[in-house]
């Protein structure tokens, strides 16, 4: 197991210092929180918040030591480690549909129309039944949600409906359901891995990509692609979750505290969300991208069917309902 990077410990360390005021004796309970995220990434801050928040509601009995960049493990070590109790928090989405299928329902193409409908679907009845599948099938409680930025399609021409696709050759994930929604919109998809996008935007291999305007930003494609299309095709969100073992023997009073930090940390990390999708799109502006508006019911009606034939039986009802919406 690789140790927590110094920032992090740095931080588990002041998160216990600040709210146990000075004490010498180690606290009663550390939950140890692993994630894939870097330190400057919003979920890493939201978790040292909910550490924060958590040791203050506690008086200091329960602090949280947390592990970004992998340094407890890969996203599926993290789970295994939670149902094992060798891990006791991470955070993760879609993924989870490897055990409970109506996880896939986190990010299924053109499913939300918006931010308020995603956060509707998330904090209603179809967010409780995806929630109470995971801790049933998983052994791992959903306790907050973060929402995710939006895909948006970049290429060096602008695109305001499927009909204007015209074949274009774009690069996705090698993810059928990202092929075939594609392929059913116009365009010719071509699956590539990331670290090879940039230079074949370069030399002509593909004329476009997908992805959040974080990743447009971070991968600097504002060099090589000139629109970024606003599909938000794929809207979807997180969540913070801790094992049913660590939940199991905490007091009830203990739990409590957990999802008030839990709540605390979730708008915090929407605050921080918003304000990273505006500073992304200022940045990419002032870098030479133009943002594109597209007629979004179109695309939704041209994908509908190449979703509906990509997913599990058990969420098709679901989704169709989505589709409506």
């Amino acid at each position: 197991m690789k140790m927590p990077s110094k920032l992090a410990k740095t931080l588990a360390i002041s998160v216990a210092a600040t709210f146990i005021s000075g004490a010498a004796m180690a606290a009663d309970v550390t939950l140890k929180l692993g994630h894939v995220a870097n330190e400057q990434n919003s979920w890493h801050m939201a978790s040292v918040k909910f550490g924060e928040e958590l040791a203050k509601l506690t008086d200091g009995r329960i602090e949280t030591e947390i592990f970004p960049n992998e340094s407890l493990g890969k996203e599926i070590d993290l789970i295994n480690g939670m149902q094992l109790g060798t891990v006791d928090m991470t955070i993760t989405g879609e993924s989870l549909q490897n055990w409970a299928p109506k996880a896939a329902l986190l990010a299924v193409p053109y499913a939300y129309k918006s931010i308020e409908h995603m956060d509707e679907v998330a904090s209603g009845e179809i967010g409780d039944q995806i929630k109470a599948q995971i801790i049933e099938k998983v052994q791992i409680r959903p306790i907050a949600y973060f929402a995710r930025g939006p895909r948006n399609l970049t290429s060096n021409r602008p695109i305001t409906s499927p009909d204007e696709l015209n074949g274009l050759k774009m690069r996705v994930p090698n993810v059928p359901l990202f092929v075939d929604v594609w392929a059913a919109l116009g365009a010719q998809p071509t699956p590539m891995a990331f670290s090879e996008v940039f230079t074949s935007l370069q030399n002509g291999t593909i004329d476009g990509q997908e992805n959040p305007l974080a990743l447009i930003r971070s991968a600097s494609f504002n060099e090589v692609q000139s629109n970024v299309n606003m599909t938000q095709h794929v809207r979807s969100w997180i969540y913070l979750t801790i094992s049913e073992l660590t939940w199991n023997k905490l007091s009830e009073e203990d739990q409590e505290a957990v999802m008030k930090a839990a709540a605390v940390a979730q708008a915090y990390e929407r605050d921080l969300f918003e304000k990273s999708i505006a500073d992304d799109r200022a940045y990419l502006e002032e870098h030479g991208m133009t943002f594109t508006e597209v007629d979004g019911d179109a695309f939704a009606a041209k994908a509908k069917d190449a979703v509906l034939a990509n997913v599990n039986d058990e969420i098709k009802p679901i989704v169709e309902k989505l589709f409506e919406h």
